[in-house]
């Protein structure tokens, strides 16, 4: 397995705190990391005023095997992360961080609205109904919060739920599924290997398997019911965090009040009782919703 290198982050350590021509060719690295990523090695030593061999030397000092293996890897980095090298001033002011957050959420939620398809939502919903349990699944940031909130809104229907965002409690869960347990399990992305695992073992044992992910993903095609979500991101505003996960939130709303009507007027009792008990312990007002 090759060793992870943040070339970049090297780069300013050696600038700061390497030999003096060092510093002198993280600098003209730094400087203009699009050359260096191209440049011949005559190039990059006569730009730097260093020696071939001190190229090569330098190289090996940022953990990279050579020339080329460090223009490689700089090409990769300006790849994934370039866009967060430069900064960039910001809009006009005014309204300009509320119209930014408001705007970016309402775009990622009429997106999602645009590619739900009902017919898998209440299939998928028909299987959470009908289920003994239910386990839900995320990783990292958006997906994890997706899992979570389904457990919020699937428990107060009276179903035993139980969120996991740890990929070896997700193992473990899906193989102690059986066929009256449903997952439903969430990834932006579809490349999470433990969710895509724990979803291939949990359909082993027969349980159902809802997805909600990117269409031909590994987490698609390991999954039964697959709820397809894919929200283009930008980076034209690399601070405002990401508007993906109103969407996701808005396709756990709609499998929690599809799962809702699949299981009839039962579940007016439950959120009847929690909300007399809740509103009882602090301020009633009808207006409010359950929970808080």
């Amino acid at each position: 397995m090759a060793s992870i290198v943040d070339l970049i982050a090297r780069l300013r350590e050696i600038e700061a705190d390497g030999s003096r021509s060092d510093r002198r060719l993280a600098t003209v690295v730094l400087g203009d990391l699009d050359f260096a990523s191209k440049a011949s090695i005559d190039d990059l030593a006569a730009r730097a005023g260093v020696s071939e061999p001190t190229v090569t030397r330098f190289c090996r000092t940022l953990g990279t095997d050579g020339i080329r293996d460090f223009k490689f890897r700089l090409a990769q980095a300006l790849a994934i992360g370039g866009a967060f090298l430069v900064p960039r001033p910001p809009a006009a002011e005014g309204r300009r961080i509320v119209d930014t957050i408001a705007d970016a959420a309402i775009g990622a939620i009429e997106a999602m609205r645009a590619s739900a398809d009902p017919e898998r939502i209440e299939a998928a919903a028909e299987r959470l109904a009908s289920a003994r349990a239910v386990l839900a699944y995320g990783s990292g940031g958006s997906s994890s919060i997706a899992a979570s909130e389904m457990q919020h809104r699937l428990f107060r229907l009276g179903i035993a739920v139980a969120a996991y965002s740890d990929g070896e409690l997700q193992r473990m869960t899906a193989s102690a599924a059986g066929r009256d347990t449903a997952i439903v399990a969430f990834s932006i992305s579809g490349h999470v290997r433990p969710i895509v695992e724990a979803v291939t073992i949990a359909r082993q044992y027969g349980a159902s398997t809802i997805v909600v992910t990117a269409p031909a993903s590994p987490l698609a095609e390991a999954g039964e019911i697959v709820v397809p979500f894919s929200i283009g991101e930008d980076d034209v505003a690399l601070l405002r965090p990401s508007p993906t996960r109103y969407a996701l939130i808005g396709c756990v709303d709609m499998l929690a009040l599809a799962t809702a009507e699949a299981m009839g007027p039962q579940v007016l009792e439950r959120l009847r009782r929690i909300k007399q008990n809740i509103n009882t312990l602090k301020h009633n007002d009808p207006g409010l919703p359950i929970g808080d």
